[in-house]
């Protein structure tokens, strides 16, 4: 069963992919496995391989979304997208890594969300 954290959180994926296919993204990947963590959409759009992390919150009690991206959230991203080349070595192209920060209510609508392009970098 599914904590009410991971429920969120595959909530705000969805939204995201959503929105990211609206605005002519291709979603390549969903919840990447990686032993460096998980990437949590791959997709691509214009020759660009990007990696988005997506933050999804019921509260801003405790900040943005965003903000809790961490320096070892980074390092544990740029490790999983390293292994993700490595078991892709047919993939050459530029990426980047993106953010998709959303905040829902308690109803579950949307009250805030942000596409944060390049937000981590290599």
């Amino acid at each position: 069963m599914k904590s009410n954290r991971q429920k969120v959180g595959a909530w705000g994926e969805s939204l995201a992919a959503e929105h990211l296919l609206a605005g002519g993204y291709t979603i390549l990947h969903k919840n990447y496995r990686t032993p460096y963590g998980e990437l949590d959409l791959i997709g691509s759009k214009t020759d660009m391989l990007i990696f988005f992390e997506v933050k999804a919150r019921t509260t801003g009690e405790f900040g943005l979304p965003e903000d809790s991206i961490t320096k070892r959230k980074r390092e544990h991203i740029l490790q999983a997208i390293e292994y993700y080349f490595q078991e892709h070595p047919e993939i050459n192209c530029d990426w980047r890594v993106d953010v998709i920060a959303i905040e829902l209510d308690w109803q579950g609508k949307m009250q805030y969300f942000e596409h944060i392009r390049n937000a981590v970098m290599r």
